[in-house]
């Protein structure tokens, strides 16, 4: 934890608004919603295949008990 908080600082408002700012002006306001929207679906897919990946041992596990 302490290595991160020196390799990191501390991160405030002010920090994040600058971030935000300069990702409004690299992407421009129109290209914003479709970057998130891309995100959220990266995330979803993510998640599902996390999921799958989790169910897949335990049916190993009942097909090798039978």
């Amino acid at each position: 934890m302490n290595f991160l908080m020196i390799f990191l600082g501390e991160i405030g408002m002010p920090q994040i608004l600058l971030i935000l700012a300069i990702v409004l002006l690299l992407f421009g306001g129109k290209k914003i919603p479709e970057l998130m929207k891309g995100l959220g679906s990266g995330v979803k897919e993510f998640k599902k295949a996390a999921k799958d990946d989790s169910a897949a041992p335990a049916k190993k596990e009942e097909e090798t008990k039978e």
